[in-house]
């Protein structure tokens, strides 16, 4: 890697998190609408983007992706929308929080890196989860893929960031939770990566680090201690 004069980092399970999760979200919703669990969350996940790139808002997206998913077991249709509905009312996207350790990672990042948030989602809740915590205090970007922006792992996300940060594939660093997405993508892209994950799964996509927490973030070989750069 050449000198690094930006780093990327992907948002949800990587920077923050939230404070209920989503599985016990789902389930007060099934609760709320009085039916059995008509699908799994891990279903819900795996559907997210495939919905993401279609749908223009998160109540949307839930909308659709709970209907088709509750049609795909053998359920009406109209019952998965009530059970989004439920999930919405349920769900605040402001109740997030940073994950152990990224404030203190960023802070020391910031001054010295140009800093990128490169994320997956529906453009309305992705924005409400960075602007709760407060993340702008920080980045210089924010690319929201998966509508009108190609989900990753298409490189399309990851280059419309190094162009918006004014900097080379080989000067940049993408930090991630998923292998699939981040590591899979960032590669696709150029760009070396840090997957964050404290087992070492899905071995066919490989990082160029990992690490365990955020915090080793700064202990990797070529974070260095260079001058304040000017904000």
């Amino acid at each position: 890697m050449t000198q690094l004069e930006a780093v990327l980092f992907d948002l949800d399970g990587t920077l923050v998190q939230y404070k209920r999760s989503p599985g016990e979200v789902l389930e007060e919703a099934f609760d709320a609408v009085g039916c059995n669990s008509l699908f799994s969350v891990e279903d819900y996940y795996a559907r997210y983007d495939e919905f993401a790139e279609k749908c223009a808002s998160m109540e949307e997206l839930r909308s659709d992706c709970f209907a088709a998913l509750a049609a795909a077991n053998g359920y009406d249709r109209q019952r998965g929308r009530a059970v989004a509905n439920a999930f919405n009312e349920e769900r605040d996207q402001t109740r997030v929080e940073l994950l152990p350790g990224v404030s203190d990672v960023l802070d020391e990042l910031s001054h010295a890196y140009r800093l990128a948030i490169v994320t997956n989602g529906a453009p309305d809740a992705q924005q409400q989860k960075i602007n709760a915590v407060n993340l702008t205090q920080w980045v210089d970007e924010t690319i929201i893929a998966g509508h009108d922006i190609s989900p990753k792992p298409d490189p399309e996300p990851f280059d419309r960031a190094l162009r918006s940060l004014n900097v080379t594939s080989t000067a940049t660093v993408h930090v991630g939770d998923s292998p699939e997405t981040d590591i899979a993508g960032a590669t696709a892209a150029g760009i070396a990566s840090v997957l964050v994950s404290e087992t070492d799964r899905h071995k066919e996509y490989t990082p160029t680090y990992r690490i365990e927490s955020i915090r080793e973030l700064l202990s990797l070989p070529w974070i260095e201690r260079p001058a304040p750069r000017d904000r």
